[in-house]
């Protein structure tokens, strides 16, 4: 066997038929077949189409609203921060908390008030619950909003 003997097997290769081109494409109706709007030229399917039939993007019922400008913010509670002072010197940024692993880069950051806060920090974040702000206020820290 030569790489220049190599041929697909018999039958497996067929050539598209050129449709739209003339007798030589099909008789009369050049592949076409007979009237309708596939058989003229310019004919283009409507996406989701579905024959007359009632298509399935109208079928299904709508419902909701999107509220494209709510922002989203990442959850932090206490005793993440409770963690993360202890491995720094009580001084919690935004750039700490992605350093370490707790937030993303680009995250909107809320402190919320699940668990115990017994280091003095001075946290910031874009956003506080009532109940974090007071607990890390009691055990002598700051809560600054960025």
């Amino acid at each position: 066997m030569k790489l220049h003997t190599l041929k697909p097997a018999g039958g497996s290769v067929k050539k598209n038929k050129r449709l739209g081109r003339g007798q030589g494409s099909g008789g009369s109706t050049a592949g076409r077949g007979h009237k309708g709007a596939q058989s003229r030229s310019g004919y283009h399917k409507k996406i989701g189409f579905e024959g007359g039939q009632m298509p399935l993007q109208r079928r299904v019922p709508k419902f909701g609203f999107k509220n494209n400008e709510k922002i989203f913010f990442k959850a932090v509670n206490l005793d993440a921060l409770e963690n993360l002072a202890q491995k720094t010197n009580g001084d919690i940024t935004l750039k700490s908390m992605f350093e370490n692993g707790i937030v993303g880069k680009n995250d909107k950051v809320k402190i919320l008030g699940r668990g115990e806060l017994k280091s003095k920090v001075t946290v910031e974040a874009h956003a506080f619950s009532e109940t974090a702000a007071k607990a890390i206020e009691q055990a002598g820290g700051t809560a600054t909003k960025v």
